[in-house]
């Protein structure tokens, strides 16, 4: 029997045998060009799933995928991206990405959309009015390498392969496995040129990763591939429990984005940019140690650079920069509905991936492919685990529309009875970041 036969490389797999850099290439190519079949390929991903792979099999998986398509290529060491498993109200690489640029980083992002519960960044910048995402490759890396930030959404020329095997991950309970997840990510993160890649792994409630010793694993296998292709790589662990910031929907988002380049943001989603902005800094060569990219940092902010550097990418791209100092010029529904507590006490734990999915119900999301994000709707939240709450008091408002007033009203009683819970006990705050993983220098 041909060693390269779809059937034989599929029972190796469920036979828990490796498999050799060939017979992983040889399938990811022939699925690519049309030759191997939609349910062959949900045989092995299923197999893979359940037996997993190593890391050299897991470096050639990625390799397949990568070079399945275009790759952009850069001169020099100073180009650096970040990449987030995803999370609710995650917004930090509006943040992050103008600092590190700002800090003399190049930074090449390849952004994607919203999945599932979880907001994507290319929907979220779209909030901006003419902001263009859909640029091609050869301006994207003309882009980065004069203007030092570019920000576009996935383009057919970047690991196609990808692509396809995602739409089938995404119906066969294929979607948390380590090894798959690592390769979708490397490929796409290899693809775009960027010399280092700083990992956001989300874990919690409203994350794909339950437990840090999940995200660990997922962690260390993405640092082993990026190793494997001579990149440098770091991996934060950090909170999803939950939304990180105050906002979660576009606009509110873009808005709470600005303020913090401004010099008012939340705590937490101030603290986590400034972090994985210094990994950028400091992977790049642009500091001699971290405490010294944290001030670099913080400097931008103070000084406006930043901000100014966030401006920039707007203008760039088609988008309205008066924006930065009139959010009026973005879409914000105009009817607010509070959810109060129904006791006294202290936030334990929300329901974080619910509050994502609340989220797409009011329009904030897509339930199907084909569904238009509406960018004006969303939720501000007053309080956080760990603060006290008087009874009545606001914990979160509902920006939303009038005809939405009954559904909002439904809404509201399941934040309260299902999504909120409290304690008459006080309650820690939890941590922004867990864990760090990978290259300190």
């Amino acid at each position: 029997m041909n060693d390269f036969h779809p059937y034989t490389i599929i029972q190796k797999k469920k036979n828990k045998e490796t498999l050799t850099d060939k017979e992983v290439k040889t399938f990811i190519n022939k699925f690519t060009s049309g030759e191997i079949h939609d349910y062959q390929m949900s045989a092995l991903l299923m197999a893979i799933s359940i037996n997993g792979m190593n890391v050299a099999e897991t470096a050639a998986l990625t390799d397949a995928m990568l070079y399945s398509g275009e790759t952009v290529k850069f001169k020099g060491n100073n180009y650096a991206d970040k990449h987030s498993t995803g999370g609710v109200g995650d917004k930090a690489s509006f943040i992050l990405a103008p600092i590190a640029s700002a800090c003399g980083v190049k930074v090449p992002m390849i952004a994607g959309r919203g999945l599932g519960h979880t907001g994507g960044t290319i929907d979220k910048v779209e909030a901006i009015k003419g902001f263009k995402t859909d640029i091609d490759l050869k301006k994207f890396k003309k882009q980065c390498e004069k203007e030092g930030i570019v920000l576009i959404g996935q383009t057919p020329q970047i690991a196609p392969a990808d692509r396809k095997i995602y739409a089938i991950r995404d119906v066969t309970a294929t979607i948390d496995s380590v090894p798959l997840i690592t390769a979708s990510i490397m490929s796409k993160k290899l693809a775009e040129g960027a010399k280092s890649i700083i990992m956001d792994i989300k874990v919690g409630s409203g994350a794909f990763m339950r437990n840090v010793e999940d995200a660990t694993t997922l962690a260390k296998s993405i640092i082993g591939t990026a190793h494997r292709f001579k990149r440098k790589s770091v991996a934060l662990l950090t909170n999803m429990d939950q939304p990180l910031g105050s906002a979660v929907g576009h606009s509110l988002e873009i808005i709470e984005s600005i303020e913090t380049l401004k010099g008012n943001g939340p705590k937490d989603l101030t603290s986590l940019s400034i972090d994985l902005a210094a990994y950028m800094i400091l992977l790049s060569k642009k500091a001699k140690t971290l405490a010294e990219a944290k001030k670099k940092a913080r400097a931008t902010i103070k000084d406006g650079s930043a901000l100014k550097e966030f401006e920039k990418l707007i203008k760039l791209q088609g988008g309205d920069t008066s924006v930065i100092n009139s959010y009026k010029k973005l879409k914000v529904a105009k009817e607010t509905t509070d959810v109060k507590a129904t006791q006294t006490g202290y936030i334990k734990h929300f329901e974080n991936d619910q509050i994502g999915f609340m989220c797409t119900e009011i329009g904030g999301g897509r339930k199907k492919k084909t569904d238009k994000i509406d960018h004006s709707v969303g939720f501000i939240f007053h309080k956080k685990i760990g603060e006290k709450v008087e009874k009545n008091e606001k914990i979160l408002t509902i920006y939303h529309h009038k005809k939405q007033q009954s559904q909002v009203n439904k809404i509201v009683k399941t934040f309260q009875k299902e999504i909120i819970h409290m304690s008459k006990r006080k309650v820690d705050v939890p941590k922004t970041v867990y864990k760090i993983i990978g290259d300190k220098k």
